[in-house]
């Protein structure tokens, strides 16, 4: 059981926490979408207007205004800008970010923004830091219940975002093992797959990532407990976080933290090395 919680993630398996925390993030939105529209109708400007200036279409800001989509911060920049606003938008950002994350995740999302050391172990899909755009929709389609497009958007213009870690200075150092299994599996049909395939090739030349497979013929997985991740925050300190079912947990005891990058290690040993990996993605490839 986790005993901090980063950010304003919810207790982890309490069902009601994640709800409230869902809820006031919808609140957050649609508060701002009131205050756009508000300042749009103040100036004398019809959304067609707002949105040729802004580079969006009128019902895209008709989704803004009505809560129902998240603005990237370029765009949240140039409304308050193009509607002098003097800062009434601008001061959303922060929260408007953190709202873009589903409850469970938020802790983690600002926790990676922080990050000196990512160690991450998964065994159903690629992590959502390696994923292609394709990849990202495909897994979000095929969440049940189902997801309206709006929330799939909004997810998958977030998960992008979150890889920007790939291109901070200084580097962050990344390693990711991932059962052979989460390559084989053929979500979204084989175009979809061939294309993940090729990006995770790409993300592996990074010199400060390492991407490894942990082969289904391996006798050994210290990670048989399932997937997990631990973070290095700058100041040294180490957190555990485990997702599953949409809630999660994010541990900062120093026991369980320093346990579990004990065992990534090991996890790591009985992998196939990062060039050994790439040459088994290379091979996955070949046979699509």
């Amino acid at each position: 059981m986790a005993d901090e919680q980063a950010g304003a993630a919810p207790e982890p398996g309490t069902a009601d926490a994640g709800r409230s925390a869902d809820k006031s993030g919808q609140g957050v939105v649609a508060a701002f979408g009131q205050s756009m529209k508000m300042l749009r109708t103040r100036a004398g400007m019809e959304r067609e207007e707002f949105g040729r200036r802004l580079g969006y279409s009128a019902s895209t800001i008709a989704s803004f205004e009505q809560g129902r989509r998240i603005p990237p911060p370029r765009a949240i920049d140039q409304s308050d800008e193009v509607l002098g606003a003097g800062g009434l938008l601008t001061v959303w950002k922060e929260q408007l970010e953190k709202a873009q994350y589903p409850a469970f995740f938020q802790g983690m999302a600002q926790l990676e923004k922080q990050a000196i050391e990512l160690l991450v172990y998964d065994t159903m899909v690629v992590n959502g830091l390696l994923q292609n755009e394709e990849y990202m929709r495909a897994l979000l389609d095929m969440r049940r219940p189902p997801l309206d497009g709006e929330t799939i958007e909004q997810r998958v213009t977030a998960r992008l975002a979150r890889q920007d870690i790939f291109d901070r200075r200084p580097a962050p150092l990344l390693g990711f093992v991932m059962d052979e299994a989460v390559l084989r599996h053929r979500y979204g049909g084989k175009s979809v797959v061939r294309g993940q395939l090729e990006h995770l090739l790409l993300i592996g030349q990074r010199r400060n990532v390492e991407i490894q497979v942990m082969p289904t013929e391996s006798e050994d997985n210290a990670g048989v407990n399932g997937p997990f991740t631990v973070v290095t925050r700058k100041d040294g300190k180490k957190f555990l976080y485990v997702e599953a079912q949409n809630t999660s947990s994010l541990a900062t005891d120093p026991e369980q933290t320093v346990l579990a990058a004990a065992r990534y290690g090991i996890i790591r040993s009985q992998a196939l090395t990062p060039r050994e990996s790439l040459e088994f993605i290379e091979k996955l490839l070949g046979e699509l």
